[in-house]
């Protein structure tokens, strides 16, 4: 998905040059949406990622300094959005598979890379595994038949092979054949004991792992990341789509949850452990997480609730909402609106916006050491030394303590108002 971009540069480019025609530009929108898109499987996923395109338009939207090129890549966004939903067809996720492969012996890990298409990995199966080999065309035609798959499948090495405990999985175009009105979406699907590690690669589509515990490796070129009761280290990357994490937690004291996204929303609940998160573009959605959390985003809001440990969240632009957290907080933003319930303080607590309000609740029962700032503060200082000022508050209060730092830029700070 972050193909759109240099796809709006160029766009401009022929535009400013007047190359451009409307023609010129619904078929390069057209071409995006089937490559770009091909895999996806229904509509609820194309809406994702008009989603993305809406959230990526936005952004370059606000980096642009001339209002020609805003209103040119605004007409891109509305070409773009209306364009997923029309051209990309429905997909079925009850497809019959066009190979299946069954490994007997001890599997415990799992190699997959395929040049298109998603890769799916089940686990909490006995110590037998199955493959499923998912074959489609990539270029907007899903009805092909079985010989034309058959001629199709010429132009591509594919190999589903058992090496020792690992099982090998690989669909990799020739280079000597680049016509894309060829090309296919090659998936595969893997059921396999729990007790598995991966290390996955796919240039376009969905990575989704269920039920697994063990290290987790895996990166997409553009697609979602779904991950579901995973025990383990888990390392993951996505060029463009949004993440999914559930009921996942480390195992290891040198494991982490790493997971990334060059542009898509992030969602994480009901985990534990080291996590870091990270979107260029996209909202964040944090729920009942435990640990040590560190949530960014480059553009989109943050949200957050029943949070434990030590987190950090950021976004370049958009709102903070968290509630009910324990323990330490830093959440800021450059342009938002910052509001927090904290129920249990149990470490430092910073909270700054460049260009909005502050709006905390707080224990304020215990020692603690305020830096309080914003065009107007409204706080009950009971027991309370230091210094006030109308857009200033620093001092103590119950002898001083755990450090709470509120700055609002360009805004107001209330603490529980």
């Amino acid at each position: 998905m972050n193909s759109l971009c240099p796809l709006a540069d160029s766009l401009f480019c022929l535009e400013k040059s007047r190359s451009l025609t409307m023609s010129l530009l619904k078929n390069m929108v057209h071409y995006l949406c089937l490559h770009v898109l091909s895999d996806c499987k229904n509509r609820k996923e194309i809406q994702v990622h008009a989603t993305f395109i809406r959230q990526t338009a936005s952004l370059r939207y606000k980096q642009t300094t001339t209002m020609k090129r805003n209103q040119f890549l605004l007409t891109l966004l509305s070409a773009g959005t209306i364009a997923l939903t029309s051209f990309a067809p429905d997909r079925n996720d009850d497809q019959t598979p066009y190979q299946t492969k069954t490994f007997s012996g001890n599997i415990k890990a799992v190699r997959a890379e395929t040049s298109g298409g998603s890769l799916t990995i089940e686990g909490g199966t006995d110590m037998n595994a199955k493959v499923e080999m998912y074959v489609r065309g990539n270029n907007g035609n899903s009805n092909l038949d079985k010989a034309e798959i058959q001629e199709r499948l010429k132009d591509y090495d594919i190999s589903i092979v058992q090496e020792g405990s690992t099982i090998v999985a690989t669909a990799k175009r020739r280079n000597n054949n680049n016509d894309w009105k060829r090309s296919l979406s090659i998936g595969f699907k893997f059921y396999t004991p729990r007790n598995v590690s991966t290390d996955l690669r796919t240039s376009g589509g969905s990575i989704s792992l269920a039920r697994l515990t063990g290290p987790q490796k895996f990166r997409t070129s553009g697609g979602s990341l779904n991950m579901s009761d995973i025990n383990g280290d888990i390392n993951g990357q996505t060029s463009g789509g949004s993440i999914h994490l559930d009921r996942c937690k480390i195992t290891g004291t040198s494991d982490r949850i790493d997971l990334q996204t060059s542009g898509g929303s992030i969602e994480a609940k009901s985990s534990s452990g080291t996590m870091r998160l990270h979107t260029s573009g996209g909202s964040i959605r944090l729920t009942d997480l435990r640990g040590t959390i560190d949530a960014q985003t480059s553009g989109g809001s943050v949200n957050g609730s029943d949070i434990e440990g030590d987190l950090k969240a950021g976004t370049s632009g958009g709102s903070v909402r968290l509630a009910n957290v324990s323990g330490s907080i830093d959440a800021s933003t450059s342009a938002g609106s910052v509001d927090v319930s904290i129920t249990k303080l149990d470490g430092p607590v910073r909270l700054v916006t460049s260009a909005g309000n502050i709006n905390v609740k707080m224990p304020l029962n215990k020692g603690i050491s305020l830096n309080l700032s914003g065009n107007r503060i409204k706080i009950p200082l009971n027991n309370f030394s230091g210094d006030t000022e109308k857009d200033h508050i620093k001092g103590t209060l119950n002898g001083g303590g755990v450090a709470v730092t509120l700055s609002a830029n360009s805004g107001n700070v209330y603490v529980n108002q």
